[in-house]
């Protein structure tokens, strides 16, 4: 009898499967249970060993029978019914949520939010009283960039069908319709350019709308005719910055040295690091027809000189920050030792061309942007005074002063030098810049004696010219 059982268990399992798998003139149920097929496989074997029918239209009964008692089932239990809806709204709701997201370049317009508000921060203050200014400018930031995110991709859908890399986009895999993308991104646009104007000042929303031009019209063209593009690319991403620095003093601060020495940063930064993302992807763009670099050489040797070339013009930042009056000196020294290593992997692609240090380059730029904008504000001369009166810009002054205080414990020379009754100058670079200035006050001395000699000599042949002529 057992034996019989398990025969017969195998016997339903077996035309279950079949029955589903069996001939697509089947219509095959929505939704199966395992008791609703296994009630139903039992029926189809009881009328199949009763009676010799054509099995095709016992496999069609056993499927009606199946969908009736899930339909008695579902209308027997409506608080299923209700959640099983509820569950596919959420879920819609969801993807529909993460479309967006993918739509707006979550990630990238992330960043761009992120060098505006170091931006903001670099002007120094205040902070207290400027905080709907902040908001402002962060919130219509990012929506711009979302707004040319949203219009690049609209105008790159059969590019991006091509490519491995962007065949997820929501507009190749029908996630979002090209009249919602364009909805979107006018949506985007408008909102974050008013909310700049309304919150912040014109030079700012200028700044916002150049950037929407910049990248879904130059840049997206230029991506299909001139290997120029990367470096108009490069001039919308150099631009956030100054978008903050601008919000933060009224729109008079978009040419302070500060504010400049931010947007070369991050012009000079993403050079290397797009040009490293291109090799590692240049069978890709190849695909979608893009002119990059890498797409036109066999060997990689262009892209090689190009990375080396901005990584080492990059390095030359922080001292130009210093002598500029941005930051401290100490800036330049610590610059040392974070572009060190950005050359170390450059020059280490330029020697083997390989996807490998490519991806390498390409890695070693994604933290150096953020350590270099810390290093920054931690040495910029901006946040020097301390904001007495200003809540926020003192919470921020106190932590910068903080962090100085522990680099000085944990710098060699300061631990050196610690029982010098000069310690708190004991930096080199600030020894260096002390002897700089006292021989400066030595030659203005020495200058000054010269002049008063001079003078000394003029008064004498003076006098004694004056003595001469009253002789005569």
């Amino acid at each position: 009898m057992a034996l019989l059982l398990r025969n017969r268990r195998c016997t339903e399992s077996f035309l279950v499967i079949r029955t589903i798998r069996y001939d697509n003139r089947i219509k095959i149920p929505t939704k199966l249970n395992a008791d609703s097929i296994g009630i139903s496989a039992r029926r189809w074997f009881a009328s199949s060993s009763s009676s010799s029918r054509d099995p095709l239209s016992n496999e069609k009964e056993l499927l009606q029978s199946s969908e009736n008692e899930n339909e008695s089932s579902e209308t027997s239990d409506p608080l299923r019914t209700h959640a099983s809806a509820s569950t596919a709204k959420s879920s819609s709701s969801l993807s529909r949520s993460v479309a967006y997201l993918d739509l707006a370049k979550a990630r990238l317009s992330a960043l761009v939010v992120t060098t505006s508000a170091a931006g903001f921060l670099a002007a120094g203050g205040p902070i207290s009283s400027q905080l709907d200014v902040l908001g402002a400018c962060l919130i219509g930031t990012g929506l711009c960039s979302a707004s040319a995110a949203a219009m690049n991709q609209l105008l790159e859908v059969s590019q991006d069908s091509r490519m491995k890399r962007t065949q997820q986009r929501p507009l190749v895999t029908g996630a979002l319709t090209l009249k919602q993308a364009r909805n979107a991104s006018i949506a985007w646009a408008v909102s974050g350019t008013s909310l700049l104007y309304i919150g912040t000042d014109p030079v700012t929303t200028a700044l916002g709308v150049s950037n929407i031009v910049l990248y879904s019209g130059v840049y997206t063209y230029m991506k299909k005719h001139s290997t120029l593009n990367t470096y108009v690319g490069a001039v919308v991403g150099a631009i956030p910055p100054v978008m903050g620095y601008s919000a933060a003093t009224g729109g008079a601060g978009m040419l302070d040295p500060a504010s400049l020495v931010l947007a070369g940063t991050l012009y000079l930064w993403q050079l290397p690091h797009f040009f490293a993302l291109s090799y590692c992807n240049r069978i890709d763009y190849q695909r979608g027809n893009f002119q990059m670099v890498s797409c036109l050489e066999e060997n990689g040797q262009e892209t090689a000189q190009l990375i080396t070339k901005y990584a080492w013009y990059l390095s030359a930042m922080p001292f130009v920050a210093t002598l500029c009056g941005a930051t401290s000196s100490m800036f330049a020294l610590e610059g040392l030792a974070l572009n060190a290593y950005a050359l170390h992997v450059a020059h280490r692609f330029r020697r083997e061309k390989t996807n490998q240090n490519a991806r390498k380059v390409f890695l070693t730029s994604l933290w150096y942007l953020p350590t270099f904008l810390m290093l920054y504000l931690l040495h910029s001369k901006k946040w020097d005074e301390e904001k007495k009166d200003d809540f926020v810009a003192k919470t921020v002054w106190d932590w910068i002063h903080n962090v100085r205080e522990k680099g000085k414990e944990l710098c060699l020379h300061e631990v050196v030098v610690s029982k010098s009754t000069d310690g708190e100058k004991a930096c080199p670079v600030t020894i260096g810049q002390s002897k700089g200035k006292q021989g400066m006050d030595e030659a203005a001395e020495l200058v000054a004696a010269a002049t008063a000699v001079a003078d000394l000599e003029t008064i004498k042949t003076t006098v004694d010219m004056s003595d001469k002529r009253e002789k005569r």
